[in-house]
């Protein structure tokens, strides 16, 4: 395989393109710094098919980045091959507004191979090349320029190792007949809603107890105020408010802005200065939550009781021994959240009662809850067996 020197020129950048726009798949990985910063900082890219590779340098002074754009978003006969993406295709969506696609996440594949639910890109590369990658350049400030030599060999492996991984990742796929059972998952990681920050969303994301309309009402106002505020200024969202200082205020607002000053938290300058004054704005203007937006109560999560609770206790062993039986990753099967609501009486909306779950475990665990499969030990083996 060719490996360029780093791209830095737009004219190099735009033949690269117009090469790799012919392969049928790419491999990509990229470089980011995100400490300080709300949007992650794109410090580096790397992408390789089977025949040549590159780094590109995203900072470099009038660099047109728009044909690697393109290629990525725009080129649907070009499979993006990726390992564990999300925060790549993050960086892409941030860019463009669009996300990768076609694509293809190798760390998703694992599951469907018995590798594990999260295996790293150092163990991937070892199981499946036999070849341990030097790691001590995992730390690298890639933002501070210039980049020397074994900093770019590092990360340009990451993308030359995968494309020599994935081709023997589709034939196993296809050997298995497994290959199927991935369209929805890369269909779903390439949801473009998966990468927008909604502030009117944000407030999820905050842990915060009970279930008072007006507390949640409040805090979504204070996390949608708090979520422009970082964008605007482009600082984590820890470095304007933390969560649990925000979840303190909803809960127990301060009647006008000089009452900043003993929130702990926050700085005294806020019971005076214009940052203080947006926060008081978005708490006067709060309304309790809609009942529809309430989430869901505790006791009803599953809202199994100890009868129910055993059920889904059972069904998680059944996920074991399904997972342990095909050699797949139980997550990839179904989600704790999910037996749990099995257990409760749900029977739609549930993944695992879809498509190649269902068949795989989905009939299984619906049967069980509803007495034609029980558990029996067999020989000194756990097995299932069917009731009368």
């Amino acid at each position: 395989m060719h490996v360029h020197p780093l791209i830095t020129d737009s004219a190099t950048l735009a033949n690269l393109c117009t090469r790799l726009s012919a392969a049928d798949f790419v491999t990509v990985d990229t470089e980011f710094m995100r400490e300080s910063t709300y949007y992650p900082e794109l410090c580096l890219i790397q992408i390789a098919d089977t025949n040549e590779a590159a780094a590109i340098d995203p900072m470099a002074p009038g660099l047109d980045m728009t044909p690697l754009l393109n290629l990525m978003t725009d080129n649907e006969d070009v499979l993006k091959v990726f390992h564990a993406g999300g925060q790549d295709i993050e960086i892409v969506y941030n860019l463009t507004g669009k996300t990768p696609h076609p694509l293809f996440d190798t760390q998703v594949a694992a599951m469907a191979l018995g590798q594990g639910e999260q295996i790293g890109y150092s163990n991937l590369v070892d199981s499946w090349l036999g070849i341990q990658i030097d790691k001590g350049a995992r730390f690298t400030d890639w933002a501070r320029r210039p980049l020397d030599e074994r900093q770019i060999d590092y990360a340009i492996g990451d993308v030359t190792h995968l494309s020599a991984i994935f081709p023997k990742m589709l034939e196993r796929l296809r050997k298995t007949g497994r290959g199927g059972w991935l369209d929805q998952e890369m269909e779903r990681l390439a949801d473009p809603a998966n990468y927008a920050n909604d502030p009117d969303q944000a407030w999820k994301r905050v842990k915060i107890a009970g279930r008072k309309p007006e507390v949640l009402g409040r805090l979504k106002a204070l996390a949608r105020w708090r979520e422009l505020e970082a964008q605007a200024k482009d600082l984590p969202r820890g470095r304007i408010v933390k969560d649990e200082t925000l979840g303190d205020i909803a809960g127990h607002p301060p009647r006008k802005q000089a009452d900043l000053a003993r929130v702990r938290g926050l700085s005294q300058t806020w019971a005076q200065n214009d940052i203080g004054a947006r926060m008081m704005a978005a708490l006067e203007n709060a309304a309790p939550l809609d009942a529809d937006e309430l989430p869901p109560r505790d006791d009803r999560k599953p809202g199994l009781g100890k009868d129910g609770s055993l059920v889904a206790d059972l069904l998680k062993l059944l996920l074991k021994i399904r997972s342990r039986d095909i050699d797949v990753a139980s997550k990839l099967l179904a989600r704790t959240d999910e037996l749990e609501a099995l257990a409760a009486g749900a029977r739609t909306g549930l993944p695992m009662l879809e498509g190649w779950r269902f068949d795989q475990f989905g009939r299984d665990a619906l049967d069980l809850v509803e007495g034609r499969l029980a558990f029996a030990v067999i020989g000194g083996k756990l097995k299932m067996t069917r009731t009368e």
